[in-house]
């Protein structure tokens, strides 16, 4: 329904334009309307590109601006012109709701003559055109043209006026018509932006058996290895997964059952997830892990799908920061498909070791089940994963068990960092063998830095002279750095067997000692042979010797 300009008035005839130029241009420029209406300096709307400027001055005249009694419009026009071209536009437009004549055409096109500016005329072919283009936009300024037709006929509910009280009722009362198609089944429905999803639901339980649908996929083309394998889980063991098969690849698709349904579709993109089976999912389930009679180990997880295809059946737990699929077979002759993934994002230290002890039982290999209150939903036996697959499992379960210790001991928890680099792994190693009260060489401690507080004795002089000499440094707090944070481990001793004072602070030290000026010398004393300095947490310090353990990480030569 077209817009009836000398119904709507200056107001309206303004906003309707100002409503097409921001549709036709807000995907690319910036729209200003400025100063409301009636403008200023002879713009009422203003269209920025970058540095180019269009111009829009809208004038309601519906009997256009022929020369005799209508010239002081002419005149406003010019005047309107002049005014918006102090502000140098590139493009100046009239907009008027009339169709013009070729003579008043030419009166405005001649005020751009000499001047750097293109004029151009938007009169109503041009609106109407426009307004044809962007639909909603002239239906919502056409509402009230049409409200008085609908209430010639009681209509006024059609065109929505009460809001979105009107959209319910209409709907509901779409949805009554639906139900009276069939006996055995009616169809929900929804829109999804321009798409119109239709959901086929039954009426009593036992519909599908009463007036069974049978949907028939003919001509099936080759499809990629990835869609078959989909195709392969979801017929063969009911998985819930969404399948696609996309347009080409059905040459037919034809539904046989009721008759507002039975018809044969051509050209369609398919796609559709199994119906769940009972048991209901969301009941509580256990994977558990089997030695012959005996439970090794066992998980509590939930059960979130228990489906059935023509080969066999499929079972998916959700465990905490887990999940298990299985495909079994009914064939016992033919191995079951077991996938478990996981992530330990965001899971604390304690929670991402059960989830990763889950994966090495399951790399290791055996037997296992899937139980419900019911009893078992499914098992089987798992093969062993490669042993590179382990050893990178057994490694990660290390690391966990590392940063878990040393959280508990400085009481700082915290998620798994994203990454850890080598040194923040070594030191996080160190910790925690430095935490169950064992001794360790620091690979960062090559040598250490002393200050003497005056004393002489045998001992000190044997020392700075570079003779090997038991050293013990206490440290009174000791900080491991480790993903932006310095975890406190508490006092530790720093000591060797055999360190030596460096030649050169040796001899200035012992030097200063002799001239009665020792109290503040500094000497840097390192292990003899190349070695590095022990760590031991002062409360683990029983006795005046202690053997160091080794660090143990793959890759890292062990410190000596």
């Amino acid at each position: 329904m077209a817009v009836e300009w000398e119904r709507v008035g200056q107001p309206g005839f303004d906003r309707i334009v100002e409503a097409v130029v921001h549709r036709v241009y807000e995907a690319s420029a910036r729209v200003e309307v400025v100063n409301g209406r009636g403008g200023d300096d002879g713009i009422d709307i203003k269209v920025i590109v970058g540095s180019r400027v269009r111009v829009f001055q809208l004038k309601y005249y519906l009997d256009g601006f022929p020369t005799g009694s209508f010239k002081g419009r002419r005149k406003s026009i010019r005047e309107s012109f002049a005014r918006a071209m102090r502000q140098g536009p590139q493009e100046w437009v009239l907009v008027v709701p009339c169709v013009l004549t070729a003579a008043e055409r030419e009166f405005v096109l001649s005020l751009g003559a000499g001047q750097a500016v293109q004029v151009e005329v938007w009169d109503r072919a041009k609106l109407d055109d426009l307004l044809s283009v962007h639909a909603d936009v002239e239906a919502s300024f056409t509402r009230d043209q049409l409200l008085e037709a609908a209430r010639v006929y009681g209509q006024e509910r059609a065109l929505l006026m009460e809001g979105i009280g009107d959209v319910s009722a209409r709907v509901t009362a779409l949805g009554g018509q639906v139900d009276r198609l069939d006996d055995h089944w009616t169809v929900d429905f929804a829109r999804e932006g321009d798409m119109v999803v239709h959901m086929l639901r039954g009426k009593h339980p036992r519909a599908h058996e009463v007036s069974p649908i049978v949907i028939t996929l003919t001509g099936i083309g080759p499809l990629a290895p990835e869609q078959a394998e989909a195709v392969r889980r979801s017929l063969g063991y009911g998985l819930d997964e969404k399948v696609v098969l996309p347009r080409g690849a059905v040459q037919k698709m034809t539904v046989t059952g009721p008759w507002f349904l039975a018809r044969e579709h051509q050209d369609v993109e398919v796609r559709w997830r199994p119906a769940q089976a009972t048991p209901p999912t969301g009941m509580d389930a256990e994977l558990v892990f089997l030695d012959g009679e005996r439970v090794t180990a066992s998980y509590p997880g939930t059960l979130k799908h228990l489906g059935r295809g023509s080969t066999g059946r499929s079972v998916r737990v959700e465990l905490a920061g887990g999940r298990l699929q299985l495909l079994q077979p009914d064939n016992p002759q033919v191995a079951a498909s077991l996938k478990f993934t996981f992530s330990l994002e965001r899971l604390e230290p304690a929670a991402a070791l059960r989830v990763l002890r889950i994966h090495r039982r399951i790399a290791v290999g055996g037997a296992f089940e899937v139980r419900t209150g019911a009893g078992a939903v499914g098992g089987g036996e798992v093969p062993p994963s490669p042993e590179a697959v382990r050893r990178e499992a057994a490694q990660l379960q290390l690391y966990l068990e590392d940063l878990k210790v040393v959280q508990r001991h400085c009481e700082q928890y915290f998620a798994l960092p994203d990454e850890c680099t080598p040194e923040e792994r070594i030191f996080l190693r160190i910790a925690r063998l430095l935490v169950d009260g064992h001794c360790v060489v620091s690979p960062f401690l090559p040598r250490a830095r002393i200050t003497l507080n005056g004393r002489d004795s045998p001992v000190v002089r044997a020392l700075l002279s570079g003779e090997p000499h038991p050293v013990r440094l206490p440290c009174g707090a000791f900080t491991v750095p480790f993903a932006g944070r310095r975890l406190e481990l508490g006092p530790v001793l720093v000591f060797h067997p055999r360190a030596t004072a460096e030649p050169g602070s040796g001899g200035k030290a012992l030097a200063a000692l002799g001239a009665g000026r020792g109290d503040g010398a500094e000497v840097t004393v390192r292990p003899a042979d190349g070695q590095r300095f022990r760590l031991l947490l002062q409360r683990s310090v029983t006795g005046p010797e202690a053997t160091p353990v080794p660090l143990e990480l793959p890759g890292f030569p062990e410190p000596r």
